[in-house]
C-alpha cells in the first residue's frame, strides 16, 4: 500500500510528479518511511533522510546522478543478485507497472543487509504519460525474522510429530483419529488415508481395553505405559504400551495425544525366553550327553541323568563333589588350569579330553566342552560343562592310529616312491623313497605329484595338472601303462612308471588317491644297452664275415696246398673266435689288454708258457681295438711258435706295453730272443699284410715289424682314442 497521499485541491493543476518535484525537501522528510522519486528515465530526483539512512549512503542528485535506486546493491529474496536496471523501480518507469508489497534485499556499503518491503506508484501527467514513479520502502527484517522463527518452530513441531521414533496419534473426544505420524503408520502398516478419520476402537484387538482407555482419558486421567494390543493391516497383533493425556477446552474433552511404544519383540522375546527355559529344562534331562553346572571352585550345582549314568554315581553323590574329584589324577592339573583361565576371562570356552574314575574302578574317557555364564558386568556366575563318553571312540581311534602307523611304516619300507593326495590333488603323504627319487622334499600346498618337473617320453613338458595322477583324480579311475620322466632340481632326470589309484570312502565318494612311482632307470639303461649291443653285434657280424672272407681269400692265395690252407685258416679263425669269446664275456663293452694277451698266447703256446713274459699297466680296450690286436698278436705268436723264439726251448718272448705322451698313445713292444737265427723273408706274406691292415688301417696306428738276426721285434702304437686307460 502506498504512503503517498493526495495533495490539497489548490495544487491539482500540477501533475503529481510536478508537485512532488516542486515541493520543499521537508515534504518528503515528513512522510513516515523511506521515500524516493525517479523521473521517467529512472534518474533519481529526490529522496528523504530515512531513505538515505536505510541505504547507508546519500546518493548525489546533480554531479553524478544515479538511476532507479540509491542502494549500494540489490538482491532477490532468494539471494540472487538484482541489477538496478531490472529492479521494481525500473519496471515501473519503463512499463508503467506499479509494485505492491514487493520484497527485495538491500545491501549497504558496509556489507550489512536488510529485507525491504517496496511499494511503487507510477506518476503520470494529465495525458496519461509516465513522468516518473515514487517508491516507499521500509525495513521489515525484524518481521521476517519473527515469521521465520514461527515457521521454524512450526516446522520443528511438525518434524517432531512426523519423525518421532515412537508412534504418535491424536484422537478426538469422540474417538476419531485426527492425525498419526510415520512411526504409528509404519507400526501398523496402514497408509495415512486408511488410518486417519477412523475410530480408534477399530484397531484395538481387545474391546474392553480400548473402552477403559477412552473412559480414563475422558475423565482426565493420564495413562503411563498402559498395555494394549493393536491389530496391524496384515492381521498380526502388535503388543504396545500407551502413554497419553487429555486436552480440555472450556471443560469439554477435546482430544487426546497418545504415544504408542511397540513392545512386540520384547513380548515375543520374553515368551521365547520362558519357552526356551522350559525346553532347556526338558532337554537338560532328556539329553543323552552329560550336562553339569559348576561354581567357581568346580563344585557341581546341577547335573542331569546322563552324567550320573556316565560316571556311575547318583545325583546326590555328584552334587556333593567337584568335577576334580572324579577326574583321573594326571588330568586334574590341565583341567584346573584351563578352568581358572576361564574364570578370569582369558578363555571364553575350552575343550579337554580327560579320564574319569568310576566307583567300581573302571576308567572312562570324557570329551568336556566348558563354557561360562556371566552377568551384565561380566562377572563369572557359573560354568556349563557338556560331557560325552568317548571311551569306545578312543579305543577305536587307538586302533585306527595303530593301523595308520603300521600302514605308514609299510609305505616307508617300500623301495618305490609312494605318496597320497586328497580329492583335490593336494599332497597329504609321501615316503622317503619319494623324496630320494624326486630329489626334493614336497612343500605344503604341492599338487598332483612330488616331482619338481615332468616330461613326456619324447622330452616335451608334461604339466602337473595333466600328469597321470591328475587324470586318475579327474576321471576317478586307475591309470596304467603310462610312463613319464621326472626332473630333479639338480637337472638329473629319472624315467618312471606311475600307478595312480583313486581312493573312496565307505559310501563310494572319492576322497583322494595313492600313487606309486617305479624308477625304471636301470631298465631303460638295459634297454638302451641291449639296443646298442644288438646294433654293435649286427655291425660286428658283418665285419666278422667280411674279415673271414678276407682271411679265406688271402690264405688261399698264399697257401702251399689244401692242408696248409686248412691249418692256417683254422688258426686265424680260432684267434678271431678267442677275441669274440673275450668280448662276449664282457658284453662287447671293454676288454682288459692283459686278459686279451693271455687269451691269445696261452692256448697257442701252452708248452712254452714259462718262456713268455706279459707285462704292462691296466689298459682297457674297446671292442674294435681288441679284435684288431687279437688278430695281430695271433699272427706274431703263430710265427714265433713255428719259426721264432718259441720254436726252441731256449727262446724267450716278451710282450710289454706302456702309455706315452700323458696317456695319448698306447705303445706295445713284441721282443723275441734266444731262438734260431732270423733272416728276413724274401716276400711279404699274408700275415704281414693282415697285421698292417689291423693296426694301420683299422686303428689308424703304427706297425713296425723287424726281422733281426737275434729275433723278431715288433712295435705297435695305437692312438689313445682306441683305448681307455
Amino acid at each position: 500500500m502506498s504512503n503517498v497521499q493526495e495533495f490539497p485541491a489548490a495544487t491539482r493543476k500540477l501533475s503529481e510528479y510536478d508537485a512532488l518535484v516542486a515541493a520543499a525537501p521537508s515534504v518528503l522528510d515528513a512522510i513516515p518511511g523511506a521515500v524516493y522519486l525517479c523521473d521517467h528515465e529512472g534518474w533519481l530526483v529526490r529522496y528523504n533522510a530515512e531513505a538515505a539512512e536505510l541505504w547507508g549512503r546519500a546518493p548525489s542528485l546533480h554531479e553524478a546522478p544515479e538511476r532507479f535506486c540509491g542502494s549500494h546493491r540489490l538482491f532477490l529474496p532468494d539471494g540472487a543478485p538484482l541489477p538496478h536496471d531490472v529492479c521494481p523501480m525500473a519496471t515501473a518507469v519503463f512499463n508503467g507497472t506499479p509494485a505492491r508489497n514487493a520484497e527485495v534485499i538491500i545491501e549497504r556499503p558496509n556489507g550489512s543487509r536488510f529485507v525491504a518491503l517496496v511499494n511503487i506508484r507510477v506518476l503520470k501527467d494529465h495525458d496519461g504519460r509516465v513522468q516518473g514513479a515514487i517508491n516507499c520502502f521500509q525495513d521489515i527484517s525484524a518481521r521476517k525474522a519473527a515469521e521465520d522463527e514461527v515457521r521454524r518452530k512450526g516446522s520443528d513441531l511438525d518434524d517432531f510429530f512426523e519423525n518421532s521414533a515412537i508412534g504418535l496419534h491424536i484422537v478426538s473426544g469422540d474417538g476419531i483419529i485426527q492425525r498419526a505420524n510415520k512411526a504409528e503408520l509404519a507400526l501398523l502398516g496402514y497408509a495415512s488415508e486408511e488410518y486417519v478419520g477412523r475410530h480408534i476402537a477399530e484397531f484395538h484387538a481387545d474391546a474392553p481395553v480400548i473402552g477403559d482407555i477412552l473412559h480414563k482419558l475422558s475423565c482426565g486421567d493420564k495413562l503411563d505405559r498402559y498395555p494394549a494390543r493393536l491389530r496391524a493391516k496384515d492381521g498380526s497383533i502388535k503388543h504396545v504400551l500407551i502413554t497419553s493425556n487429555s486436552r480440555f477446552q472450556d471443560g469439554k474433552f477435546v482430544n487426546t495425544r497418545c504415544f504408542t511404544t511397540d513392545v512386540t519383540k520384547l513380548f515375543e522375546s520374553e515368551a521365547a525366553r520362558r519357552e526356551s527355559e522350559e525346553r532347556l529344562a526338558a532337554t537338560y534331562e532328556a539329553a543323552t550327553i552329560g550336562i553339569a553346572e559348576a561354581d567357581a571352585q568346580g563344585r557341581l550345582l546341577r547335573v542331569n541323568d546322563a552324567l550320573c549314568g556316565m560316571l556311575g554315581r547318583s545325583r546326590e553323590e555328584l552334587l556333593g563333589m567337584t568335577f576334580y574329584d572324579y577326574t583321573e589324577e594326571e588330568d586334574r592339573q590341565d583341567d584346573a588350569a584351563q578352568y581358572t583361565r576361564q574364570l578370569q576371562g582369558d578363555l571364553d570356552t575350552y575343550f579337554i579330553r580327560k579320564r574319569a574314575i568310576r566307583p567300581d574302578g573302571t576308567m572312562v574317557y570324557l570329551d568336556v566342552h566348558s563354557s561360562s555364564v556371566r552377568d551384565e558386568a561380566g562377572s563369572f556366575r557359573y560354568g556349563v560343562r557338556v560331557l560325552q563318553d568317548v571311551t569306545a571312540a578312543k579305543q577305536m581311534e587307538d586302533q585306527i592310529r595303530a593301523r595308520e602307523q603300521h600302514m605308514r611304516d609299510l609305505l616307508e619300507a617300500l623301495p618305490a616312491a609312494v605318496y597320497t593326495t586328497d580329492a583335490t590333488g593336494r599332497i597329504t603323504f609321501y615316503n622317503k623313497a619319494a623324496v630320494e627319487m624326486s630329489g626334493r622334499t614336497p612343500q605344503p600346498g604341492d599338487m598332483w605329484c612330488v616331482t619338481w618337473r615332468l616330461y613326456n617320453l619324447d622330452g616335451s613338458p608334461l604339466p602337473h595338472d595333466q600328469c597321470p595322477m591328475a587324470v586318475a583324480l579327474r576321471e576317478d579311475r586307475p591309470v596304467r601303462g603310462a610312463e613319464a620322466i621326472a626332473e630333479r632340481p639338480d637337472g638329473s632326470r629319472v624315467p618312471f612308471i606311475p600307478y595312480p589309484t583313486p581312493l573312496h570312502d565307505a559310501d563310494g565318494n572319492l576322497v583322494g588317491a595313492i600313487n606309486m612311482l617305479v624308477d625304471i632307470s636301470e631298465r631303460k639303461k638295459a634297454e638302451n644297452e641291449q639296443k646298442i649291443l644288438i646294433d654293435e653285434l649286427n655291425h660286428r657280424v658283418k665285419n666278422t664275415l667280411a674279415t673271414v672272407q678276407s682271411l679265406a681269400g688271402q690264405t688261399a692265395r698264399h697257401a702251399d696246398g689244401l692242408q696248409d690252407f686248412g691249418e692256417r685258416f683254422e688258426a686265424r679263425l680260432l684267434a678271431l673266435s678267442r677275441a669274440h669269446d673275450l668280448l662276449t664275456r664282457h658284453h662287447w663293452k671293454d676288454a682288459p689288454l692283459d686278459l686279451l694277451a693271455q687269451e691269445v698266447m696261452t692256448p697257442m703256446a701252452s708248452k712254452a708258457a714259462g718262456q713268455i713274459k706279459i707285462n704292462g699297466p691296466s689298459v682297457v680296450l674297446d671292442s674294435r681295438t681288441a679284435l684288431s690286436l687279437t688278430m695281430t698278436l695271433n699272427e706274431l705268436a703263430t710265427n714265433a711258435i713255428k719259426y721264432g723264439a718259441l720254436s726252441s726251448e731256449m727262446g724267450m718272448l716278451s710282450v710289454k706295453w706302456r702309455l706315452e705322451e700323458e696317456g695319448a698313445k698306447l705303445v706295445l713292444d713284441w721282443l723275441e730272443v734266444g731262438g734260431p737265427p732270423v733272416s728276413a723273408p724274401t716276400r711279404r706274406g699274408i700275415g704281414s699284410r693282415l697285421m698292417e691292415r689291423c693296426i694301420e688301417r683299422d686303428l689308424a696306428g703304427e706297425f713296425d715289424l723287424a726281422f733281426e738276426p737275434a729275433g723278431v721285434t715288433c712295435r705297435i702304437i695305437v692312438p689313445v682314442e682306441a683305448v681307455k686307460a
